[in-house]
């Protein structure tokens, strides 16, 4: 009988260790601000594993680097999902129906995840605007971080 408790116990002890992992993932919403819809605007979801170690390197002295030997091109990731969202701008400006659209698809992915357990850890945010006449060109991007 007490090999069977203490095995409970181990057991027990084990799930509880596997349970306290917390798992990490990062949604990236970017909605385009150029102007007449010709930006492109998603719901970007990574869905490969990789090891950032694989594109690590140590500096010893402050100056050499083996960064060199890491191919850019090897940490791209060939499986994501794109959800299609609307751009800011139409041809007459901000389009207020589009961000709330925009809004809604948001809306959806974020209750989405809830029910799959994921936790909204943190949101950040940042915008490349257009700079004035002649330029045309910015976006804007969030990043959900969740965990659970």
């Amino acid at each position: 009988m007490k090999k069977i408790i203490l095995m409970a116990v181990i057991v027990t002890a084990g799930l509880s260790e596997l349970k306290a992992q917390t798992e990490f993932k990062i949604i990236t919403v970017i909605e385009s601000i150029v102007p007449g819809g010709l930006g492109r605007s998603r719901i970007i979801e990574n869905g490969t594993e990789i090891d950032y170690n694989q594109f690590t390197t140590e500096r010893t002295d402050g100056k050499k680097s083996s960064q060199g030997k890491i191919k850019r091109g090897d940490a791209k990731v060939d499986k994501f999902s794109e959800t299609k969202i609307l751009n800011f701008y139409s041809m007459a400006g901000i389009n207020f129906q589009n961000v709330a659209s925009n809004d809604a698809l948001a809306t959806s992915m974020l209750n989405d995840l809830s029910k799959q357990g994921w936790e909204l850890m943190t949101i950040a945010a940042g915008v490349e605007s257009d700079a004035g006449k002649g330029d045309g060109n910015g976006l804007f991007i969030t990043r959900y971080i969740f965990k659970k």
